[in-house]
C-alpha cells in the first residue's frame, strides 16, 4: 500500500499560498514522501494556478487533486489546464475529480446537481480524448465537448474519481485510474468500495490493478487520544452531515466523523492502517491535523517508515 500524505492551499500561516504551497512540497519531498493530494475548496485560491508555479519549482514529488470539481469549468478548459500542468511538471501531475456537493453547485454557483452520474460520465465523454491526444466529439443532455487541443509534449495524466456510489464506482472501475474516497472505513472499503470499483473493471476487460482505491482518512499519532479525537469532531463535523459521506459513515456503523479517524501511539496506528491494507486499499492519504507541530512531525514520521 502506497502511504501519500494531504496538502492544504489553506495551510498557509498567513502567507502567499502559492510561496506556502511550494514550500510545503518541498518540504514534505525532503522528508521522503513520493505524492501528495491537494484539496480545492470553493473559497480557496486556484490549485491549478498555484500548482503550475509549485511543480515548476519543487522537483520529483508527485501532485494530484482530491478533487477538483466539474460543474464550474468545461472538459476542453479542464483538459487544457490538466495537460499543461503534466507538461510543467514532466508528467508528475495527477487528476482527481468530483461533482462537490449540492450546497456548492447550486447555493453558491446557481449550477444544477441533479443527474450527477449522467453529467460525469458526459464530462468523462469530452474531457478523456482530449488528454490523450485526440479529438472530442462527445453530444450530450448536460454537456457537449466538440474540437482537438494542440499541446506538444504533454503527458495525458492519470485520471480519478471521487467516487463512492455503486454507480459511480462502476464508471470509475471502467473508465478511470480509480476512486479517492474520504470518510470511508475498512468495512465498508472492503466489502462495497473495491469489489464494485475492481469487478467493474474486470467486466470492461481492464486488467488487474487497472482500477486504484485511494483512501483519505484523517490520522494523528499521539498519546492524548481524547484531545484528539475532539479536535477531529470539530474540525470534520461538517462531513457528518454532508449526504454522500453520511452514507459512508452510517455503512461502517459510525456516529460520526472522530470515529473513522486513525488515533493513537504507532503501534496502534500502524495497526489500523494495516486494516485499511487488508481491506484492499491501494494508496493511503493521511491527512494529518493535530495543532501540535510535535504530533504533525511525529505522525508524518509514522506515515514515512509505512511507504
Amino acid at each position: 500500500m502506497q502511504i501519500s500524505i494531504l496538502g492544504s492551499l489553506s495551510d498557509t500561516d498567513g502567507r502567499s499560498p502559492v510561496d506556502a504551497t511550494v514550500e510545503n512540497l518541498a518540504n514534505l519531498r525532503d522528508e521522503g514522501f513520493r505524492r501528495v493530494w491537494m484539496t480545492q475548496m470553493p473559497y480557496e485560491a486556484d490549485l491549478l494556478t498555484v500548482l503550475a508555479v509549485a511543480l515548476r519549482e519543487v522537483d520529483r514529488i508527485e501532485v494530484g487533486t482530491g478533487v477538483i470539481p466539474i460543474q464550474n469549468q468545461h472538459p476542453m478548459l479542464l483538459a487544457q489546464r490538466a495537460l499543461t500542468l503534466s507538461l510543467i511538471s514532466g508528467g508528475r501531475f495527477i487528476l482527481g475529480l468530483g461533482m462537490t456537493h449540492q450546497a456548492v453547485t447550486e447555493g453558491m454557483w446557481g449550477i444544477p446537481w441533479d443527474k450527477p452520474v449522467r453529467r460525469l460520465r458526459e464530462y468523462l465523454d469530452g474531457l478523456q480524448p482530449l488528454l490523450s491526444g485526440q479529438k472530442a466529439d462527445a453530444v450530450g443532455e448536460t454537456i457537449t465537448t466538440r474540437g482537438a487541443l494542440q499541446i506538444p509534449g504533454a503527458k495525458a495524466p492519470d485520471v480519478y474519481i471521487a467516487a463512492l456510489g455503486p454507480q459511480l464506482l462502476r464508471l470509475a472501475g471502467r473508465r478511470t485510474a480509480g476512486t479517492v474516497t474520504w470518510m470511508t472505513g475498512p468495512k465498508t472499503l472492503a466489502e462495497h468500495i473495491g469489489p464494485t470499483l475492481r469487478q467493474a473493471a474486470a467486466e470492461a476487460g481492464r486488467p488487474d490493478g487497472s482500477a486504484r482505491v485511494v483512501a483519505a482518512l484523517p490520522v494523528s499519532v499521539t498519546d492524548d487520544v481524547a484531545a484528539a479525537r475532539a479536535q477531529a469532531a470539530e474540525q470534520f463535523a461538517m462531513y457528518g452531515q454532508l449526504p454522500s459521506y453520511r452514507a459512508m459513515l452510517d455503512r461502517e456503523g459510525y456516529a460520526g466523523p472522530e470515529d473513522a479517524v486513525i488515533l493513537g501511539d504507532e503501534a496502534s496506528v500502524t495497526e489500523r492502517l494495516e486494516s485499511l491494507r487488508a481491506a484492499g486499499v491501494d494508496e493511503f492519504v493521511g491527512v494529518v491535523f493535530d495543532r501540535s507541530a510535535d504530533v504533525r512531525a511525529r505522525t508524518r514520521a509514522l506515515l514515512r517508515q509505512q511507504t
